[in-house]
Formats: structure tokens, C-alpha cells, sequence
């Protein structure tokens, strides 16, 4: 077992979630996985809002296929243990999973943020095939290959918040770049790949023709309906999560009423609605309605473009604010721009991240808990 390859650490991570007393079985994502990871050579990536359970059904992805550990006390309750091919893929692949935004919140600069990763992952595939005549100074990339050419071992890769890196100060249009070519030279046109399952806030950027990473199918929950129930929670999801509350909880602040009006407002292009799941557990976990979003991050470079009234998007949010809802042209890959140009840019970007909810070519803001922090926004601004 190592740090990317085969950790014992997505096995932990992912049971202590199964093991939470509002925890909801989204098992079943692997049985729509398990048909690529045996065509092999499958690359998907799925984006979602911050806060849509991306990150726990990554760690159940790896948990379940890697090999560095027997999960079978996870599995064998959930939902997937009763499909046919559960046995045979259970814990029986080769998977290297890295969250980026661990490397990238311990450097202060690209080149030691892809040192850190690249390091990494040469530790862990020397370590793990000790037989292999690795080349010295090679890169990850030639390892992979080599192993594959003397050994025919194969890898599922799990890469949690792909996009984390776009976020950060140091980093520049050039790095932006150097980091795609990374990500398509790690994964397009190689045999040791069995899968690539990708998941971030942000749709795979199309900077430039040779930089494109256009071997990933991806799925958006604005336009895709494809993996919608495994991302947020369903109303009959939350009904299940409060009956188990109410069996809980002696003296009960939260209803559910609360509950949807606070927390629900999202859906899919099928239009079923989505709860936020982060603020639902956590109303019912500390017996409390309010607003568990934080305002950091993405959130706070767009809302200076709100502030500074950029192409008049000042009256729109006002008219949003007062339960009002806007015509615009959602173009998701705008929110991966570094200057959002026009208020469809704007909007764009602010349904990527989950502020606003897109429907029936109409943007709105979604619930109360949204509601409060543009309100914040606006209070701060002393003109509004």
C-alpha cells in the first residue's frame, strides 16, 4: 500500500461515512463503472457544486476496486453487493487515487505542487513492483508504461477535485496549461489505463487544441442527466434521512419543511430536484437550520464581479435577491475563464459553483441558505 497507489487511507475515510448514522448507500455508481473498468480505457469526469458529495463518492470508488485492502465489511451492506459482478471486482484492481487539493495546499508554487505529486506516485509504483527495471529519472508516466510492458498490470484511476489548482494564487495561465498537458499525457492513449474517474467543481477546460483533455466524457448537472442520482440528495432520499432524525433526536429543532426551504432548490436536466447534501447532514447532525455554506473561495472572486456591477449585473442579483429569476445563456466552460467578461459569464460560472440554480433558460437563486449569502454580499456593499 502507498500514498496514491492502493492507500488504506480511502478505505477509512469511506467506512467512517458508511458508518454515519445520516449516511446514504450511492453504491450503485459502481455498477454503472464496472462495464468501462472491463472495456478498459474509459476516462469520465463528473462535475458537481462544492458540497455535492464529489469527494465521498470518489473515496468509495477507490475503496471498492483496490486491492491494497479487503472492504468487504463496507460492501457486503450496501446496495452494490447485490449485483452480479459485485465479487468479481471487489477489491481485485490496481488504483491509483489522488485528491489534488492536498498537494496543491501544502506548495507555493506549480513546479513543487506537480514535484509533490509526481514524487508521490515514482515512490509508490517502485515500491509496488520492486521486479520492474525502472530507468532512472524517469517520470510516473514512463513507470506506468514500463510496468505495463513487463508485468501487463493495469490501473483505475481516481483523481478527487482535478480543478483545485485553478484556485490557487500562484498559479498562472502558463501553469493552467502545463497542468492539462500533465493530466492528458498521465491518462489519453495509454494501455495501463483500465479506467480514469475524475471529478471536480470546474468542466475540463478547453484552453487550446494541443492541450485539451478530449478523451474524458464528461457529465454536468446542468446538461447531464447521466450519474444525477448519485450527486445531492433526492426528496425521498431526505424523507429517509429525517424518519431516521426524528427516531434520533428527543427534542427537534429541524422539520422538513425546514429542510426543503432551506436546502433544496437544485435539480437535474430531467428536472428532479436536489437537495445540498453537506447542509442537510449537517442541520440534522447538530440539530440546527442554517447556513452551512462558506463563503470562500470561488465565491468570493465572483462576487467582487457583483460588487463592481460589471454589465449591470448588479439589478439582476437585486431582482434575484427578491425572489426573482433572470433569462441567461449558461455556457459552463465560461466559469473556467480567469476574467468573466459578460453577466452570461457571470451567471454561468455562479451555476457551476452551485450559487444559482439554472432552469427552464432562467437563473435564480436556489433556497435560503444561498438567499443569506448573497444577501451578505449585498449588505456589505455600502451603495446597495
Amino acid at each position: 500500500m502507498g500514498y496514491y497507489l492502493n492507500s488504506n487511507k480511502v478505505y477509512s475515510l469511506y467506512g467512517s461515512e458508511a458508518d454515519s448514522p445520516y449516511f446514504v448507500d450511492k453504491t450503485l455508481l459502481l455498477e454503472e463503472l464496472i462495464p468501462l473498468v472491463e472495456s478498459g480505457n474509459k476516462h469520465i469526469c463528473i462535475t458537481r457544486p462544492r458540497r455535492f458529495g464529489k469527494s465521498v463518492m470518489a473515496m468509495m470508488v477507490a475503496a471498492f476496486f483496490s486491492k491494497g485492502f479487503d472492504s468487504s465489511s463496507i460492501f457486503n451492506s450496501l446496495k452494490i453487493s447485490g449485483t452480479p459482478k459485485y465479487r468479481k471486482h471487489l477489491n481485485q484492481h490496481n488504483v491509483i487515487y489522488i485528491n489534488y487539493s492536498k498537494a496543491a495546499n501544502l506548495s507555493k508554487s506549480y513546479d513543487e505542487f506537480i514535484a509533490r505529486v509526481e514524487m508521490s506516485l515514482i515512490r509508490d509504483l517502485h515500491k509496488e513492483f520492486p521486479d520492474v527495471a525502472f530507468w532512472e529519472g524517469a517520470s510516473p508516466i514512463e513507470d506506468l508504461e514500463l510496468i505495463h510492458e513487463e508485468t501487463q498490470a493495469s490501473f483505475i484511476f481516481v483523481f478527487d477535485e482535478w480543478d483545485c489548482i485553478f484556485h490557487k494564487k500562484y498559479i498562472t495561465g502558463d501553469d493552467r496549461e502545463r497542468y492539462i498537458n500533465f493530466l492528458a499525457a498521465l491518462t489519453k492513449d495509454t494501455g495501463y489505463v483500465s479506467l480514469s474517474y475524475m471529478t471536480g467543481v470546474l468542466p475540463i477546460a478547453k484552453y487550446s487544441s494541443g492541450s485539451t483533455i478530449n478523451n474524458f466524457d464528461e457529465y454536468t448537472m446542468a446538461t447531464d442527466d447521466k450519474f444525477s442520482e448519485f450527486f445531492g440528495f433526492t426528496e425521498s432520499e431526505v424523507d429517509e434521512l429525517y424518519c431516521r432524525y426524528e427516531a434520533r433526536v428527543t427534542e427537534r429543532n429541524v422539520s422538513r419543511e425546514d429542510l426543503k426551504y432551506w436546502y433544496d432548490g437544485y435539480q437535474t436536466p430531467l428536472s428532479e430536484r436536489m437537495y445540498n447534501p453537506r447542509s442537510v447532514v449537517f442541520a440534522l447532525e447538530r440539530n440546527r437550520i442554517r447556513s452551512y455554506w462558506t463563503s470562500t473561495g470561488p465565491y468570493s472572486e465572483i462576487s467582487t464581479y457583483i460588487v463592481n456591477d460589471k454589465d449591470d449585473v448588479k439589478k439582476d442579483i437585486a431582482l434575484m435577491v427578491a425572489g426573482g429569476s433572470v433569462r441567461a445563456e449558461i455556457e459552463e466552460f465560461a466559469a473556467t475563464a480567469m476574467n468573466l467578461r459578460t453577466k452570461n459569464e457571470i451567471f454561468s460560472a455562479m451555476v457551476v459553483y452551485g450559487f444559482l440554480n439554472y432552469e427552464d433558460g432562467k437563473v435564480h437563486i436556489p433556497n435560503r441558505e444561498l438567499m443569506d449569502e448573497f444577501s451578505k454580499t449585498i449588505r456589505r456593499v455600502e451603495a446597495w
